[in-house]
Formats: structure tokens, sequence, C-alpha cells
């Protein structure tokens, strides 16, 4: 017995919404929304969820912003404009590089480093939120898990710079 056209359209819905890539984003989502929620409490209102692509990228050492937009996935009209509002605000510099003086090279200033300490904070709270409400088993499960896929999947998600040995 075939499904009617209206069960057919309920399932194709069921499976557009409700599939692996929807539930990364809504976990994701979540996951960011709790973190600029106490970014902003703690007096970072400024820090914007786009901002993400450049601390998510940047490292703690220096990074030209052409491999910087190459690791965000945008365009470099794009980052240097998130860059020049980060700069305006003191989280970023951009010094000459040593290597090619017509490039430049983005670092966390003072102010920016103190924001990716607060971050890590909030994140540990999180993941104490997530720990409490999914148990800590199924949450470690869960990242172990989406580090096993990424890696058999051999996806780049990391600055090669936090990849690589240090000397």
């Amino acid at each position: 017995m075939s499904k009617s056209t209206a069960e057919a359209n309920k399932d194709i819905a069921y499976r557009l919404s409700n599939n692996l890539a929807r539930l990364l984003r809504e976990f994701s989502k979540d996951f960011e929304r709790r973190i600029w929620r106490q970014l902003n409490e703690q007096g970072y209102p400024e820090i914007r969820p786009a901002h993400v692509q450049v601390f998510a990228n940047l490292g703690m050492g220096s990074v030209r912003v052409s491999d910087l937009a190459e690791r965000a996935q945008v365009t470099q009209q794009a980052m240097g404009k998130m860059l020049k509002e980060l700069e305006r605000l003191d989280f970023i510099a951009r010094d000459i590089d040593s290597a090619d003086k017509r490039a430049k090279e983005i670092r966390l200033t003072d102010k920016g480093i103190q924001l990716a300490v607060d971050s890590m904070k909030i994140v540990d709270e999180v993941y104490a939120h997530y720990r409490e409400r999914v148990g800590a088993e199924e949450l470690t499960a869960l990242e172990t898990q989406l580090r096993h896929v990424v890696d058999k999947l051999e996806l780049e998600y990391l600055p090669e710079s936090w990849t690589a040995e240090q000397d």
C-alpha cells in the first residue's frame, strides 16, 4: 500500500528538519547563544557571533590576514572588515609581517588575550550546564565520537599552528 501525498510530504518534511546536520546545528547554536549571553553579561557586549570566525582561527600567535581568511573560509575583504572592527575595539593588533613587508600579521592584544581567558571560563560553565542536563558520560561520548568522525574524514578543523609540535 503506497503512502498518500500528505503522508509522503510529512515524511519529507521530517527528514529535512530532523537530520544529523540540523541536530548538530541546533546544538551548536544553543552552545554559542549561551556563550554570547555570558560574554555580554561579563562586559563584552561588542563581541558578536560573527567574530568567532576570527577568534576560532587566530590562536595565540600571529597569523597573516590571508591565512586567517582561508581558515575561516571567508573572503579577505570580509575578514578585513571584521579585523578593522576588532582592532578598533582593541582586541587585535595588526603588525607588518617580518617575512613579507606587504602583508599584515594579526595578533591578540592584552584585551584580546583577556577575552580568550574569560571565554574559556564561560565555555567551562556551558559544559557544566550540559553535563548537568545531559550527563557527563553522554557529553564526553558525544565529543569523543565527533572528534573520531572528524579525524576519520580528515577534516581540518584546527589551525595548523595549533596542531604543529611546539618547540
